[in-house]
């Protein structure tokens, strides 16, 4: 047999984490170059790829694990796909191109993709080590929350944004008295502005959450069992706290590639090929890569990133990604909201507000230059889509300006 007849050896190609962004690439990819690679995959749960953003609903009872799974066990067989379940990543050898997991399991690659997500941040508050005092991550975290809940009375939740409220509500659904604890004036600062913020939290108060704004916690307190029985502001002032949920923010996970030498700044550091810029073997998707400055934790722009590597990994060689215009189009706790770009406005911003607390209705509009800059919207979010399409096209909109906060249906036609 000549060598030139031999079969080519399939490429290896390893994931590490087996989440929403890295295997989404991967279905990507089998869809656009099935027999190309030998697939790894090494996921640090025991569980199949699942859908983290529906921990919620499971959380208040509306769903089970079971129901939240995207790729059973059947999926990842039928792909020949070696599956490596409740093994963590501990090690990338660069030079030999392999990748070590906790228990020994080694396994090369031609081409690495990393999708290890992000971690919860901890604030360095003393007693946080404490039994019953944890993070709101994954299905390990849900499932301590609902068996808590059984037996204890009051939960705390520190951090007042999209995580840390619809953690309060699901306990709230499950029988927990519950304080949301946060730094700002309002709940989801970060995603709404002050007076959509206030609508949001009077709507939640009138549903049995308490809320603690603008407070600092001194200190998580045990009891003699070692378990958090209060919580301490630093006015002095003490709360009781069976359960306290750490939801003030996350951190990309880049410990495993900082440890192999890529550069990581706020993630790890990826062209527009999604690769490393380090080593153009190593690819990254997802919440712990960092595409021009930003690590996107949103849905859609992950996707976007998944889409892009897959054609790079199928030697293709034609994605870029360019990165996302953002929007937020969230139901907490069944409350609609929605923003996008610059909605809080600022110097030579003009501002047009509709706003009808007793209705549950506000919407706020930010332009400039007589373009749609940014966009609130609290309780009517259908329009949501139509303004971010103004938004990203950078439309003058003076001719629609007297119809815009009444959508599209009322504007298109004005315009005409």
């Amino acid at each position: 047999m000549k060598r030139d007849d031999l079969p080519a050896r399939r490429q290896r190609l390893v994931l590490v984490g087996n989440g929403m962004a890295g295997v989404r690439t991967i279905e990507e990819l089998l869809k656009i170059a099935p027999g190309l690679h030998d697939i790894t995959v090494f996921g640090a749960e025991p569980h199949p790829n699942y859908n983290r953003i529906l921990l919620s609903p499971v959380l208040a009872g509306e769903q089970t694990i079971e129901q939240i799974v995207l790729n059973p066990l059947d999926w990842y067989e039928r792909h020949g796909i070696t599956l490596h379940l409740g093994r963590k990543v501990e090690r990338i050898d660069r030079v030999r191109r392999m990748v070590v997991a906790d228990d020994g399991t080694e396994a090369p690659y031609d081409r690495l993709l990393i999708a290890t997500g992000s971690t919860p941040f901890i604030p360095p508050i003393p007693g946080r080590d404490l039994d019953g005092v944890i993070s709101y991550r994954d299905i390990a975290d849900t499932q301590a929350m609902i068996e808590t809940a059984r037996t204890h009375r009051h939960a705390v939740v520190i951090g007042g944004g999209v995580l840390g409220l619809e953690a309060a509500n699901g306990l709230s659904l499950r029988g927990m008295q519950v304080t949301v604890v946060h730094l700002a004036a309002w709940p989801m600062d970060r995603q709404l502005d002050a007076a959509a913020g206030a609508l949001l939290q009077a709507e939640l108060v009138s549903r049995g959450l308490r809320f603690e704004m603008g407070a600092q916690t001194e200190a998580l307190l045990g009891n003699d069992a070692g378990r958090v029985r209060a919580v301490r502001f630093q006015d002095a002032r003490e709360i009781p706290a069976d359960l306290v949920v750490m939801a003030a923010g996350i951190r990309p996970n880049t410990a495993l590639a900082e440890a192999a030498g890529l550069r990581c700044e706020r993630g790890i550091v990826v062209t527009d090929t999604l690769q490393s810029v380090t080593d153009p073997r190593i690819y990254a998707v997802g919440e712990c890569a960092a595409h021009r400055g930003i690590a996107y934790g949103l849905v859609a722009p992950v996707f976007e990133q998944g889409r892009v590597c897959a054609t790079h990994l199928a030697e293709f060689g034609i994605g870029r990604y360019a990165g996302s215009q953002v929007s937020t189009q969230l139901k907490v706790t069944g409350i609609s909201l929605y923003s996008a770009g610059n909605f809080m406005g600022g110097d030579g911003h003009e501002e047009i507000v509709l706003s009808d607390p007793p209705g549950g209705v506000y919407r706020k509009l930010v332009l400039h230059q007589d373009k749609l800059v940014g966009a609130c919207l609290y309780g009517d979010t259908s329009d949501g889509a139509w303004y971010l399409q103004l938004i990203r096209e950078g439309r003058n909109v003076r001719a629609l300006r007297h119809a815009l906060m009444f959508g599209a249906a009322a504007a298109e036609p004005a315009a005409a």
